[in-house]
């Protein structure tokens, strides 16, 4: 049994993860950090979690006092730019660290700068830091870390489809086609009246065109994968949902549907964070509303000589939260959807 501990546990990433540690079975405790709510009772500030964690109040979120803490594991449900300067102490102290911020995810520092428009504050530590999709799992040294980078929201519903047929060559790097619609829950919780439920409701558009953040992460790890450099068009789209990520990729390949799908199965086959749909049949977001997964299909279009691929998931449970306690079970020995059924 070990105790988590969550900084940044008022935002919507953390209440989830609050919710499934609180049902987890080798969790017995846990610390629950915000720089706002400070003193303040848990199921006050997130009142559908009332009952979850009797008793438990926000504690301050002080790098060095939370260092200090007994604490076996802790994950950053914190801003870019923020969870480095926690990270950093936590790991140095000897504990676990899971960011699901984007301070970590990049390997190049000049592509940080790039697009998160400042210096990393520890280059040093990016090309040590792991980027864990656990089905990909292509850095088996990844379970001996400190300190581990959770993937972006649209990355994970990109790569998990991409990856294995980059690797494999069944695909090429050039000409990919990417559009991805998600909920506003992506943005994170903020006031804003952008997001606002009257300017969000019934309306829908492109953003981030052409230099979205998400988009160094999946052509630096699609790389990898392929064995040199990809470069994808990718356009993200807000739609009027609460959470859920829809995307469609548009890939020239003279791949046949049978060899994209005995790809996937191979590299696939039992783990239980996927699901292949059959070929045709395109992935809803509400199926995977809550559940730790990401579903995918396949079509090859004989017409236009272009493969179709489509994915869903959540983006607060595969996309974030989900997948951050399932890269805890494998890192842990545990079993790898504790808590998460």
């Amino acid at each position: 049994m070990i105790t988590a501990g969550i900084v940044g546990a008022s935002g919507y990433s953390g209440e989830v993860l609050l919710e499934l540690l609180s049902s987890h079975p080798e969790v017995e405790r846990i610390e629950v950090a915000s720089r706002s709510y400070s003193g303040k009772a848990v199921e006050d500030v997130l009142p559908r979690l009332a009952g979850r964690l009797p008793g438990t109040r926000f504690i301050e979120a002080d790098p060095g006092r939370l260092a200090a803490m007994e604490v076996d594991v802790w994950f950053l449900a914190l801003p870019h730019g923020v969870a480095a300067a926690y990270a950093m102490p936590l790991m140095e102290a000897g504990r676990l660290v899971i960011d699901l911020s984007a301070d970590f995810r990049l390997r190049d520092p000049e592509l940080y700068r790039r697009y998160y428009g400042a210096d990393h504050p520890v280059p040093g530590m990016l090309s040590r830091v792991p980027y864990v999709l656990p089905e990909w799992d292509a850095q088996a040294a990844w379970k001996e870390a400190s300190l581990i980078a959770c993937p972006g929201c649209y990355p994970t519903s990109v790569l998990l489809p991409l990856l294995p047929l980059l690797k494999e060559g069944v695909i090429g790097g050039e000409g990919i086609v990417i559009n991805s619609l998600s909920g506003v829950t992506g943005a994170g919780k903020k006031e804003s009246l952008f997001y606002s439920y009257a300017e969000r409701a019934e309306s829908a558009l492109a953003y981030g065109l052409g230099k979205h953040r998400h988009l160094a992460e999946i052509e630096e790890q699609a790389g990898i994968a392929a064995g040199g450099d990809v470069k994808v068009q990718f356009t993200p789209h807000l739609v009027p949902l609460m959470r859920g990520i829809a995307t469609t990729m548009v890939i020239p390949s003279a791949a046949s549907t049978d060899a994209v799908y005995r790809c996937w199965e191979a590299h696939y086959a039992g783990r239980p964070g996927i699901r292949l749909l059959p070929s045709g049949k395109s992935p809803e977001t509400r199926p995977v509303t809550g559940r730790n997964r990401v579903d995918f299909s396949a079509l090859a279009d004989e017409r236009t000589g272009n493969l179709l691929i489509t994915s869903a998931i959540d983006n607060l449970m595969k996309g974030a939260s989900g997948q951050a306690v399932q890269i805890m079970n494998l890192r842990l020995g545990f079993a790898e959807q504790a808590g998460l059924r």
